[in-house]
């Protein structure tokens, strides 16, 4: 009876818990959506520590300028969609440090009180250091990726068009009686890979394997 009367007080007992130490005092916590961004501030740095923006050019750089009145120099913004591409430049433009963060990591940090908005858990946890930016290349490197992918996806719709074109062409002479794989023994056609539907026309050697020359 003693030792259940002990029990129970130590968890009636509440536990003091000091509260974490923030390591960024100028965050920001960005909640990203398809028309509107919610915007949250430290508290004494605002008398409106959240407000919105819109997601036209206009409305960020009016973003980026109250933040910048607002003394803020790091932002964390949750990594979703590609709401997040065109806020990421202009902020890095302004001279924020910028932390794309997985919202799954976000998720998954406990002790959120339900009347919290998600800009201001995220400014919270950014402000004590919880949350890990994802990578992000270099500016540079990024208008590289974004051009070599351009130029890969023409090319691959070129030969796609081009792949069809010499079916279409093969399939007309077919039904005039002309049979041009028996013409031409060493024309030939390879299929190409699996996640494309076309295929690429190329010259073959006397055994069937395809040749360069």
């Amino acid at each position: 009876m003693h030792t259940m009367t002990k029990r129970t007080t130590r968890t009636r007992r509440k536990k003091a818990v000091a509260s974490p130490r923030q390591l960024n005092l100028n965050a920001a916590g960005i909640d990203l959506g398809a028309t509107v961004h919610y915007v949250a501030v430290p508290p004494e740095r605002d008398p409106q520590t959240v407000r919105h923006f819109g997601t036209l050019t206009e409305d960020l750089e009016a973003l980026a300028d109250w933040l910048k009145a607002c003394g803020v120099t790091t932002v964390a913004m949750e990594a979703t969609g590609v709401y997040w591409i065109p806020l990421f430049q202009i902020l890095e433009d302004r001279g924020f440090e910028v932390c794309p963060v997985n919202a799954r990591h976000v998720k998954n940090v406990p002790g959120r009180k339900s009347d919290v908005q998600d800009c201001q858990w995220l400014q919270y946890l950014h402000s004590v250091g919880l949350l890990n930016a994802s990578f992000r290349p270099p500016a540079g490197i990024c208008a590289v990726r974004s051009l070599t992918r351009k130029v890969s996806n023409r090319l691959a719709t070129a030969l796609r068009m081009a792949a069809q074109s010499f079916h279409r062409s093969q399939s007309a002479l077919g039904m005039d009686k002309i049979a041009l794989k028996r013409m031409c023994p060493r024309l030939c056609l390879v299929r190409a890979k699996p996640q494309s539907t076309g295929a690429i026309p190329v010259v073959a050697g006397e055994e069937g394997n395809p040749s360069m020359r």
